[in-house]
């Protein structure tokens, strides 16, 4: 853009203030989310790396909305995720249950921050070189989200109620997800969802009956929630893994065929 005295309007620097406030929100929650840990309040560490999705949701959603995305702003909140969705739940899981493992505990422990650091890194190259909204891999704040609901569910009825003795489901748990982060698996996300067009009426229905479920009882929601979203992600990839298998077949049988009558 020129002035009319012929000289070029030079960009204004700066950042916008609203989503990199939002993503800093969602910073300070994973940060009080790891003092938390190491302060023994486990609950409150949960809730708070609750609390930071719905601030990286609305950062981004507020960003886009506004038009004020920036590769600033961008990278801001790849730092930000790494802190509540990777570092505090390591932290969390390792403080709570995963110290009596020793070395495999602070092993899967890291495995976690170094899935999640490489999750993001993943996503961030791939952002707009692929048509599909899904996501691949299990988002890293969905995964924070689910070690987390284990914490409030487990305090969800006596909050009183000391840290679990020693099982290695926790260890394995920690590194399935760990795992399924940087896995190719085709997951889910709100992105998906296009809330300026009009949904069918059911769709309020389900919000609705949702809120009813968290207003009963909020810790066994988050919970059940949780861990639907991850099955579910597992059986659809089956299910998609099987119709490829059988489409390979369908093609080599047709293949086959097709040689046979040219002979």
């Amino acid at each position: 853009m020129e002035h009319r005295d012929g000289s070029e309007k030079k960009p204004k620097k700066g950042v916008y203030l609203l989503p990199n406030t939002l993503t800093l929100c969602g910073m300070f929650c994973g940060y009080f989310a790891i003092m938390s840990a190491i302060n023994g309040n486990y609950v409150y560490a949960a809730w708070s790396i609750v609390l930071a999705t719905i601030f990286d949701g609305l950062d981004g959603w507020i960003a886009r909305l506004t038009n004020t995305s920036t590769r600033f702003g961008v990278e801001l909140d790849s730092l930000s995720d790494l802190v509540a969705f990777g570092v505090a739940p390591a932290v969390m899981m390792y403080k709570w249950t995963l110290m009596p493992f020793g070395r495999l505990g602070w092993a899967a422990s890291f495995l976690f921050v170094a899935c999640g650091a490489l999750r993001l890194a993943r996503f961030n190259v791939q952002t707009g070189s692929t048509s599909s909204k899904a996501f691949k891999g299990i988002p890293i704040p969905a995964a924070a989200v689910i070690l987390s609901s284990v914490i409030i569910f487990y305090y969800g009825y006596d909050f009183h109620v000391g840290p679990p003795s020693k099982n290695v489901f926790y260890p394995v748990f920690t590194i399935i997800l760990s795992l399924l982060m940087v896995s190719t698996l085709r997951f889910h996300g709100i992105k998906e969802i296009d809330f300026r067009e009009k949904k069918p009426f059911w769709v309020l229905i389900v919000f609705v009956l949702v809120l009813f479920v968290f207003l009963i009882h909020a810790s066994s929601a988050i919970f059940i929630f949780a861990m639907a979203y991850l099955v579910w992600g597992i059986i659809e990839n089956i299910i998609l893994f099987i119709k490829k298998v059988r489409m390979k077949q369908s093609d080599q049988h047709l293949t086959g065929v097709q040689n046979d009558e040219n002979r």
